[in-house]
C-alpha cells in the first residue's frame, strides 16, 4: 500500500490541529455563558419575563463542558477499540484528571474561605470546619439539605464540578460496559452507537425515581445519573467520529438557537438548577443536551467551516485555556466587583454592567491561577 502524499498529510495535521483549537475555544463560550447568567440572577434579572428565562438558560455553558467532557475522555477508548489497540491504562487516566482539577480547585477554596471569613455577606451555610471538608473533596452534593448544609456562597456553581469527577470516576466503568461487554471487544460502531443511546435512559429514570420516591435525599438531583445524558452526548460524537460521521455548523447552530428559544419558555421551569417538577425536570435534561451536544458537533466532527475557525482564533484559545479557572473563581469576583466596584445591592443593577467588570477582573485571576497551579507533563 502505498504512502498519502505529503500535502494530503500535511492537510490532515492542520484540521487536526484545528479541531483541537476549536474545542479549547469553545470552553471559552461554556465560561463566558457561565458567568453570563451568574450575573443576571445576581443582578434580579432572571424574573424578567422571557428575556429573563433567556439569561437564565445560558447555564447551558455547563452542559457544553459535559458534553466536552465525554467527547474528549471517552475518545481514547474508542480509538484503541477502533484499531485494535490496548485500552488507555486507568491509573494514568486518574492522575491526568486529578492533576487537570484539584491544585487549581484547592487553592480556590481556600481563597473562598478565606475571603468570606472577613466578609459577612448572607447566610453561608458552608462557611464551617465539616463545610470545608465537604467543599474541597467534592462531596458536598451527597446529603439532604445541601443548599442549607454544605452550599458555600462563593462556590454554589461547584455542584456541577462535583458531577463531573462522578464522572471521571464512572467513565472506566462505562467504556468496560460499552466496549467490552457489549461489543465484545471488538470494534463494532453501530453497536456501540446503540449502547450509548440506550444509556440515555438512565437519565429520565433517575429523574423520575428521585421526583416519584421519598427515600433518598434532595442532593440527588444533582447527582451524575441526572446529568449523564449530557455526557453521553459527548461519548455519541467520539462514537460517530471514527465511523466519517460529519456536523456541519450551518445545520447545527441554528438547531441550537431553535431549541434555547423553545426551553426558555416555561417548558423547562423556573430558573434554578433543578425544577420541581417531573416533566419541567426531564424537558430541561433533554434540550440541554440536544444543545450542547449540537455546540460541539461541528467542532468535534471535522467541519472545517467559519464556526471551527472562529473559535481556533487566538483569543478564543486563550480564553479557552484557563476557562476551568474562570469557572472557579469568577463568583468570588463577581461579588467582589458587585459590591466594592459597582456599588449594587443584591438583585438590582445592571447585568451587563456585572458581566463586564467580572470578566475584565477575574480573566487577569484566572490567568495567574492556571500559571501557578498547572502540573506539566
Amino acid at each position: 500500500m502505498s504512502s498519502p502524499p505529503a500535502a494530503q498529510v500535511g492537510e490532515d495535521r492542520a484540521v487536526a490541529k484545528q479541531r483541537v483549537a476549536s474545542l479549547t475555544g469553545i470552553r471559552a463560550v461554556a465560561a463566558t455563558l457561565v458567568v453570563l447568567t451568574h450575573a443576571a440572577y445576581t443582578t434580579g434579572h432572571y424574573t424578567h419575563g422571557y428575556g429573563g428565562l433567556v439569561l437564565a438558560r445560558m447555564e447551558i455553558g455547563v452542559p457544553m463542558f459535559f458534553v466536552l467532557s465525554g467527547f474528549l475522555l471517552f475518545g481514547p477508548w474508542v480509538r484503541a477499540a477502533e484499531s485494535d489497540l490496548p485500552w488507555p491504562s486507568v491509573r494514568r487516566y486518574a492522575w491526568h484528571r486529578v492533576r487537570r482539577i484539584m491544585p487549581a480547585y484547592v487553592v480556590t477554596v481556600l481563597i473562598a474561605y478565606a475571603v468570606y471569613h472577613f466578609r459577612m455577606a448572607g447566610p453561608n451555610p458552608g462557611h464551617t470546619w465539616i463545610g470545608f471538608l465537604r467543599n474541597i473533596t467534592l462531596t458536598q452534593i451527597y446529603t439532604d439539605n445541601y443548599a442549607y448544609k454544605y452550599l458555600h456562597q462563593g462556590m454554589t456553581q461547584m455542584w456541577s464540578l462535583a458531577v463531573e469527577v462522578s464522572f471521571y470516576v464512572a467513565l472506566p466503568a462505562l467504556a468496560w460496559l460499552l466496549l467490552t461487554v457489549l461489543c465484545r471487544k471488538r470494534w463494532q460502531p453501530r453497536l456501540l452507537v446503540a449502547g450509548i443511546l440506550a444509556l440515555t435512559l438512565v437519565s429520565p429514570a433517575w429523574l423520575i425515581l428521585v421526583h416519584t420516591t421519598h427515600w433518598l435525599p434532595d442532593g440527588a438531583r444533582l447527582w451524575l445519573p441526572t446529568y449523564l445524558v449530557w455526557f453521553l452526548g459527548g461519548m455519541l460524537l467520539a462514537a460517530l467520529r471514527p465511523m466519517g460521521a460529519r456536523a456541519y455548523a450551518v445545520v447545527c447552530l441554528p438547531l441550537a438557537l431553535i431549541c434555547i428559544l423553545i426551553v426558555s419558555t416555561p417548558i423547562a421551569g423556573a430558573p434554578t438548577t433543578s425544577p420541581a417538577a417531573l416533566r419541567e425536570g426531564l424537558s430541561k435534561a433533554v434540550f440541554y443536551g440536544v444543545i450542547a451536544t449540537l455546540a460541539v458537533a461541528p467542532l468535534a466532527l471535522g467541519n472545517r467551516g467559519w464556526y471551527a475557525g472562529l473559535l481556533a482564533s487566538r483569543p478564543m484559545v486563550f480564553l479557552g485555556e484557563i476557562s476551568y479557572e474562570i469557572f472557579l473563581i469568577h463568583l468570588v469576583t463577581m461579588e467582589l466587583v458587585m459590591v466594592e466596584i459597582l456599588g449594587f445591592h443584591i438583585y438590582t443593577g445592571s447585568w451587563v454592567a456585572l458581566f463586564v467588570v467580572t470578566m475584565v477582573v477575574t480573566i487577569p485571576l484566572a490567568w495567574l491561577l492556571h500559571r501557578f497551579t498547572r502540573v506539566k507533563s
